[in-house]
C-alpha cells in the first residue's frame, strides 16, 4: 500500500510539474509573439520614415527652383534630413532596446517633422511654387507619408504597451529578464503637443 501511495503521489507530482512546465512554455511563446509583434511595427515604423526622407531630396530641388526662395528654412530641411540620414542600419536596430537611443531618434524624426511644417507654410507666399504639378504632386505624398508616420507611431506603441504589460504580469515576470525580454521604450508626443507630429499640407 505504501508503495502503491508514493506511486500515485508521485505521479500527481509529476503530473502538476508537466502542467506548470507547459504553462510557462505558453507563458514564454506568447511574450516571444509579443515581442515579434512590437518588432514588426517597429519595422513599418523605420518604413514610413525612410519613405518621407527618400522625399525630401526631391522636394528640395523643386523649392529650390523658385526664385528668392527663403535659404534659412530649406536649409533647416536639410540639416534636419541629414541627421537622420547619419542613423545607421546597425545603430537602428540597437534604438528599440536602448530608451536614450530611441528617444534621440525620435528627438531627430520630430526635428524634421517641424522643419518641413515651417517650410510648408513658407511656401504658401509662393504662388508659383503652388502651380507647379511636380510640387502639389509631393505636397500630397508628403502629407499621406505624415500622416502614415502618425499611424504607425500609434500602432508601435500599442503593441509596445501590450509586451511590456506581459514581461510585468506573473508569472512572466519572474523570468522574463533573465530569459532576454526587456522594457521597450514608447513615442512620446512632441513637446506643446498631444499627438504626434503632423504637418498641415493645405494649399491655398
Amino acid at each position: 500500500m505504501k508503495k502503491s501511495g508514493c506511486l500515485i503521489a508521485g505521479l500527481v507530482v509529476l503530473g502538476l510539474a508537466v502542467v506548470f512546465g507547459l504553462y510557462l512554455v505558453g507563458v514564454y511563446n506568447g511574450l516571444v509573439g509579443s515581442e515579434q509583434n512590437v518588432e514588426t511595427q517597429w519595422a513599418n515604423v523605420q518604413n514610413v520614415y525612410q519613405r518621407r526622407a527618400d522625399l525630401i531630396p526631391n522636394l528640395v530641388a523643386t523649392v529650390k527652383g523658385a526664385a528668392n526662395f527663403e535659404q534659412t528654412t530649406l536649409n533647416q530641411v536639410i540639416e534636419a534630413r541629414s541627421k537622420v540620414g547619419q542613423i545607421t542600419p546597425q545603430a537602428t536596430a540597437e534604438i528599440l532596446n536602448d530608451p536614450q537611443k530611441f528617444a534621440q531618434f525620435q528627438q531627430a524624426q520630430d526635428q524634421l517633422s517641424s522643419a518641413l511644417s515651417r517650410l510648408m507654410v513658407v511656401v504658401e507666399q509662393y504662388p508659383q511654387l503652388q502651380a507647379v504639378q511636380a510640387f502639389r504632386d509631393l505636397q500630397v505624398q508628403i502629407e499621406g507619408t505624415e500622416n502614415r508616420i502618425a499611424v504607425e507611431r500609434r500602432n508601435f506603441n500599442l503593441a509596445a504597451q501590450d509586451y511590456n504589460t506581459r514581461i510585468r504580469r506573473f508569472p512572466a515576470a519572474l523570468f522574463a529578464r533573465m530569459m532576454g525580454f526587456q522594457p521597450k521604450p514608447y513615442f512620446q508626443a512632441a513637446p506643446g503637443a498631444e499627438t504626434a507630429p503632423k504637418v498641415d499640407f493645405g494649399t491655398r
